[in-house]
């Protein structure tokens, strides 16, 4: 199935994944996650907390009401935070629904979300501030312009408004925000997402927000901890920092780019090594960057090889990213789906390349940076470029007590 997307560009599922039970119910459990958010969050942070609060001694639940503490007028504020985020997970359903046809009294797709779904949406409502609020610049900048400034060195003999002719590829493209400035940057951009949650919101982020600061995000309000203050708890912030649609119209205007944004910027869903290795996709990139993404492979050879198959030869791989393999404590997809009883059907080929391996195939292994490099070199590239990035945090409240910090690696790799 293929949706339009409005303004920005199109996003090209290519496939309706209501065709498939299981599918259907990964994206009907998504669904329903956001329409879930407003009651699971109400119930999960502060109804549970004022029952806690009760049962205390009597002595202590009047220190704690009172003045400067105040618990029961702090537990009033969450909620009224709940209520403005929200606003965000429901208006992103309502996009949801309709770009896959799905009618919202249709009753399939509600009352199916797991704890997990829900934790996906309350994670993807607030990392909604590391791409879409003024507040999130500095971890964006961190990630983003060693990026960008490589791809503007390495295809230097393109002027601004001749960009467009370098195809640059970006998996795992999340909420679409380096999606976005690389299209505004004049290059022809294709995102990559697996996720449900995040391509749900992305879409309506890019093309149905409505405008600048239309939604006031509570980014920390949902957690209790390592505060120094409520306020700080309770800190509000706008979303989106710009209208997508009137940055890219100015950001075209300015490059005087010879092909209009809207044609130069796609997303596509599903298992970034299953569909990019079809033959349709055989070295059709000039670059392939990636940013915090390939440490979410529970098999990293496959990354490899699936940039190899769809990178040009002399095409240039841009990475930014830690090691935080995601798989390292947890199932992999493949035994996820050996639990469940799921049967995967067997690969097909295209000519050398099995093009059905994904994400969800069996094994797993975790490598050091020097190991990655290694791998890169033996796989048909030449590492150009390695160095350290700058630190950054990842969704990180820099009011809080508890500072986790990135100290990511930077390399560019060249295709032989």
């Amino acid at each position: 199935m293929a949706v339009e997307q409005q303004n920005t560009g199109t996003q090209e599922y290519g496939f309706d994944p209501l065709s498939d039970p299981q599918e259907a119910r990964i994206l009907y459990a998504t669904l329903d996650s956001f329409r879930q958010y407003r009651r699971a969050a109400h119930y999960n942070i502060t109804h549970i907390r004022r029952q806690s609060f009760y049962a205390l001694p009597s002595a202590q639940n009047d220190v704690l009401s009172s003045p400067p503490i105040s618990m029961l007028k702090t537990f009033a504020a969450v909620d009224r935070a709940i209520e403005s985020n929200a606003e965000i997970a429901e208006a992103i359903l309502a996009v949801g629904l309709p770009s896959f046809g799905i009618a919202a009294e249709d009753h399939r797709w509600k009352n199916c979300a797991r704890p997990s779904d829900l934790d996906k949406a309350r994670s993807t409502i607030r990392q909604m501030y590391r791409d879409w609020a003024f507040e999130g610049l500095p971890e964006r900048q961190a990630a983003f312009v060693p990026i960008m400034s490589a791809l503007e060195k390495h295809f230097s003999d393109l002027a601004p408004s001749e960009r467009h002719q370098c195809k640059v590829l970006v998996p795992g493209a999340g909420l679409g925000r380096l999606v976005f400035e690389l299209c505004a940057a004049g290059w022809t951009v294709e995102g990559n997402e697996i996720s449900y949650h995040q391509l749900i919101a992305s879409n309506y982020i890019l093309n149905l927000v409505g405008g600048a600061g239309a939604h006031k995000l509570h980014p920390w309000a949902l957690n209790f901890s390592n505060h120094k203050s409520r306020a700080h708890q309770l800190q509000a912030v706008r979303i989106p920092d710009v209208n997508p649609v009137e940055y890219l119209e100015e950001a075209s205007t300015r490059l005087a780019s010879e092909v209009h944004y809207s044609d130069r910027m796609t997303m596509t869903a599903g298992d970034f090594c299953v569909l990019y290795r079809q033959s349709e996709h055989r070295e059709r990139f000039n670059a392939v960057t990636t940013c915090f993404f390939i440490d979410t492979a529970p098999n990293v050879i496959n990354y490899i090889e699936t940039v190899r198959f769809c990178l040009a030869a002399g095409g240039i791989w841009i990475n930014l990213g830690p090691l935080l393999w995601h798989f390292e404590s947890g199932p992999t997809p493949a035994e996820i789906e050996k639990q469940s009883g799921r049967t995967k059907k067997g690969p097909r080929k295209d000519g050398n390349v099995d093009i059905d391996a994904g994400i969800g195939e069996p094994g797993s292994f975790e490598l050091c940076n020097d190991e990655v490099l290694a791998l890169l070199e033996h796989y048909g590239f030449d590492v150009i470029e390695h160095r350290d990035a700058p630190p950054t945090g990842y969704i990180q409240d820099s009011a809080s007590m508890l500072h986790n910090v990135y100290h990511p690696t930077f390399w560019i790799a060249r295709k032989r």
